[in-house]
């Protein structure tokens, strides 16, 4: 008999419309979906995000005879996203729109997925690839880590509009990014030592949106639709990774535990693809890695933090964030091992890498 192999479930985004100024595909990209005139649609967005480009994908879909509510979203919590799920449900909706950015997108999933809606994903900055990923990062967790919600039914970017972000949600979305390269070897890693399921082409996906992005970082880090497309492109192949291996194992790895652990730590300091950014420097070099110098080179060159100075952290707070990252997510193997690292190895390493 041959090796029996466990089910792999894998589901992707349906629809993927990546374009300049293409809100208005919005109501036909519904009818894909099996919208008609009359469905209910939710537009989760932020006070900002709605008069973006939430209001005017609601005008589209009204035009069109959808039946459009409006659901402000709060802060990044799971109490919020329920109560938005409460809100949703009560309007019968059938389709969930996230207009905005990482927390807004977040929330919709996670609204979307209690009310069994299909979600819509709408990005107006391109800070992370939960843009596409099924995951959703909300405080109110035991930890502070990514939980499974809903894979996004349809992504529509606007790339007139995500280029409009502020630069330093453009150079996260980079950051972000660039943690695919340690993710992967923390994957690898991990079946090599114990066994956890790796697959391949998803690991490789990742790895493909790290390299593009290092690849054209000075186009992207412009500012224009043409390198902002490239950079959006990118996050989404990395959120289909995600749906691949049906975990967030090709996008997140050690980097991701650091991140979160400054999450705790140093609460609202930096961005999240900025952390994971930096983590990506200190990951490398304990992997023994020469492309820790290319790195860090590269995001000195763009305006990425290399230094905890630049990230409004003290050092220390660097530090007790790398002898803690372990703890996290315990069961998720990393180049940190079961028993983290010593305050005086993460001392050494902050030293050696330039970051203190």
């Amino acid at each position: 008999m041959g090796v029996v192999l466990s089910i792999h479930e894998i589901k992707l985004p349906f629809i993927v419309v990546v374009g300049s100024k293409i809100l208005d595909k919005t109501p036909s990209v519904l009818e894909s979906l099996g919208g008609r005139s009359g469905s209910g649609v939710g537009v989760v967005a932020g006070r900002n995000t709605w008069e973006v480009a939430g209001r005017i994908v609601a005008e589209h879909l009204e035009s069109a005879g959808f039946r459009v509510n409006f659901f402000e979203a709060g802060e990044a919590s799971v109490s919020e996203a329920e109560r938005l799920a409460g809100a949703i449900k009560r309007e019968g909706v059938e389709f969930i729109l996230g207009v905005g950015g990482g927390r807004v997108i977040d929330l919709a999933k996670y609204a979307a997925s209690r009310v069994g809606g299909r979600m819509v994903s709408v990005p107006t900055a391109p800070s992370h690839d939960g843009i596409s990923s099924p995951f959703a990062s909300l405080k109110g967790f035991e930890r502070p880590t990514s939980i499974y919600a809903t894979t996004p039914s349809a992504i529509v970017a606007d790339t007139h509009v995500i280029s409009k972000a502020p630069k330093r949600l453009i150079l996260a979305g980079v950051g972000d990014l660039i943690g695919k390269l340690t993710a992967v070897k923390d994957w690898r890693l991990a079946h090599r030592l114990k066994g956890e399921y790796y697959g391949e082409y998803a690991a490789q996906l990742a790895l493909l949106s790290a390299k593009h992005v290092l690849r054209y970082h000075e186009l992207i880090a412009s500012g224009g639709e043409e390198g902002v497309r490239i950079l959006v492109e990118a996050l989404i192949s990395s959120g289909v990774a995600m749906c691949i291996a049906g975990s967030s194992r090709p996008a997140s790895g050690s980097e991701h535990l650091f991140s979160h652990a400054l999450d705790i730590l140093a609460p609202g300091k930096a961005l999240h693809g900025e952390q994971v950014a930096l983590g990506t420097i200190l990951m490398l070099y304990l992997y023994g890695d020469k492309r820790w110098r290319l790195v860090r080179s590269i995001m000195r060159k763009i305006g990425l933090p290399t230094r905890a100075e630049e990230l409004n952290i003290p050092v220390e707070t660097i530090v007790k964030a790398l002898t803690i990252a372990h703890k996290i997510r315990p069961e998720r193997y990393t180049i940190l091992g079961e028993n983290g690292i010593t305050s005086e190895a993460a001392a050494r390493l902050v030293k050696e890498t330039g970051v203190a």
